[in-house]
């Protein structure tokens, strides 16, 4: 049938799928790892901050790259989200087929959503204050007299 119909019938088709898979999959692991969540705050925190560095990190570095190099304010905060964010979709796929649906290293995967949802949430309103701060000059000469 060809790459056309792949990508303008099969692939339409099939998109809905691979996100309400992925949102049961997610609803069952909360199910499944719900309790270890809530009896081990620690393990959580253990987990929580090294997400929350990385999610800083990599948005700040993306940020400051694209700021050097002059990027557009749409360029440099769409390259900043997607190096913060995460694949966790495909860390739960691994770690539920290598170690199990219950297994302290699903429960990571699980803590993985929990923190990256608010995090990048709260760069939004970073990214909007850099927005004022290093580009407005260029937006207002964009904009014209």
């Amino acid at each position: 049938r060809g790459k056309e119909w792949y990508d303008n019938v099969l692939m339409p088709r099939l998109a809905p799928t691979a996100l309400v898979g992925l949102l049961f999959t997610i609803v069952v692991m909360f199910s499944m790892q719900g309790q270890n969540i809530l009896a081990r705050p620690s393990d959580v925190l253990r987990v929580s901050i090294p997400l929350i560095v990385y999610f800083l990190l990599m948005f700040a570095v993306s940020f400051a790259i694209s700021i050097w190099r002059k990027f557009p304010y749409e360029l440099a905060a769409t390259q900043s989200f997607t190096a913060a964010s995460n694949n966790f979709e495909l860390a739960i796929a691994v770690a539920v087929g290598t170690f199990g649906i219950a297994s302290q290293e699903a429960l990571a995967t699980v803590i993985g959503p929990l923190i990256e949802v608010p995090v990048l949430i709260g760069l939004v309103y970073v990214a909007l204050w850099i927005r004022r701060v290093f580009f407005a000059p260029a937006l207002a000469t964009e904009a014209g007299p």
